[in-house]
């Protein structure tokens, strides 16, 4: 019959807590009921009395019931149940069977105040029942019954609402889990279906510049060659002409394909633009870009490979290393770029890394990296902070 616990932010009532309600209510009424209607048929000396006891012990009880402000604060809770004190402390002093009514409130009281006061208003409770049998009991009429009665039921009483409510705590734990369960879902479908795109936006850059862009390259070189070697007043000049700028306009068109699907985080600007909004965005370690070099513009894939591994690189940082410090450089040298992310962190020994899901992403950042030919390094131990290194040797356009 407990109610459940009492919070800040009460949530609505389950079916299961609003049965026990009635249950308590039903049962307070119908003791006071019956309270009422022994001192009437017994022909009791003060049965107005008692009558007119109970009839302000209900209507005290249906006031705090219908009063919101008793459920939403302790101290108006507190106020109602000295106000069912006195009710009930009158309808003792006129009928012994008053000592009733002890057991719901038992349940009221633990559960409008903290713990440890409703458990010392449980054992008032109990003493004033107690006193109230002993004061109408005949002389050696009174057993040990009129002392463990009240006693147990308010141990039943503290039990069975300490067990309700552990119960109801494990259930809100249970609900908070698979709220956040069902939260952690969304975003991982949401996170999964942006990552398919974004991965389909960089192979279709990727497959464009290898293929088409590449072909219509070559298509142009091998046109111009041929143009060179024809004498001037040549017919096919003419015709080849027109078939090189026709290759030079759908390269054009093939590259501005590529930029179009090129990663958001590279359609604001520049790599090292895109990895120092990474390092301002970064929460957790402070972490600082350094560019180094002559910057250059680089094709598409390298850009994307590198900023997905500095990407992927900072969120080991931000996940596991637990570091204060760390920085990612970009340097540019004449043959070759070079992307390095440090931090102060744990460390961890290379060789242990764990390969699978949930772990440190590695493999997926030294394919990136040998896709494109170059080199990806990690250097690490437990305590020392951890170092990455990818190095691309730059293609011939760019170099």
């Amino acid at each position: 019959m407990a109610a459940p616990p009492r919070s800040p932010a009460p949530r609505p009532l389950t079916p299961v807590s609003r049965i026990l309600r009635l249950c308590l209510h039903a049962l307070l009424f119908g003791l006071l009921a019956l309270a009422a209607g022994r001192a009437v048929t017994d022909s009791a000396p003060r049965a107005g009395w008692v009558v007119a006891a109970c009839a302000v012990l209900a209507a005290v009880y249906a006031a705090g019931v219908l009063t919101p402000a008793v459920h939403r604060s302790q101290r108006a809770g507190a106020v109602w149940l000295a106000g069912l004190g006195a009710a009930w402390a009158t309808l003792l002093v006129v009928s012994p069977d008053g000592l009733w009514i002890a057991f719901p409130l038992y349940f009221l009281e633990l559960h409008l105040l903290r713990l440890r006061w409703g458990v010392a208003a449980v054992a008032v409770t109990a003493c004033a029942a107690i006193g109230g049998f002993l004061a109408h009991a005949q002389s050696g009429a009174v057993s040990p019954g009129a002392f463990l009665g009240p006693l147990l039921g308010g141990a039943v009483a503290v039990a069975t609402v300490l067990g309700y409510q552990a119960l109801y705590r494990e259930s809100e734990r249970r609900r908070e889990l698979i709220e956040e369960l069902i939260a952690t879902r969304a975003e991982l479908a949401a996170a999964e279906r942006d990552a398919g795109i974004l991965a389909e936006r960089e192979r279709l850059a990727r497959e464009i510049h290898d293929t088409l862009a590449q072909g219509l390259s070559s298509i142009q070189l091998l046109l111009r060659a041929a143009e060179r070697s024809l004498p001037q007043d040549a017919p096919a000049l003419e015709h080849i002409g027109r078939a090189r700028e026709a290759a030079q306009e759908n390269l054009a068109e093939a590259r501005r394909f590529v930029r179009a699907l090129t990663p958001p985080d590279l359609e604001r600007g520049s790599l090292a633009a895109a990895l120092e909004r990474l390092c301002t965005a970064a929460p957790g370690p402070r972490v600082r870009f350094c560019l180094s070099g002559a910057p250059r513009v680089l094709p598409t894939p390298y850009e994307v490979a590198l900023l997905r591994i500095a990407q992927s690189a900072l969120a080991n940082v931000v996940r596991h290393a637990r570091a204060d410090r760390a920085e990612i450089t970009l340097t540019f040298m004449d043959a070759s770029v070079t992307l390095d992310v440090v931090d102060d962190g744990t460390g961890f020994d290379p060789s242990c890394a764990p390969t699978g899901e949930g772990g440190f992403g590695l493999p997926a950042m030294r394919s990136r990296a040998e896709t494109l030919g170059g080199l990806f390094t990690v250097e690490s131990s437990p305590g020392q902070g951890t170092a990455v290194a990818v190095t691309l040797p730059l293609p011939l356009e760019a170099s």
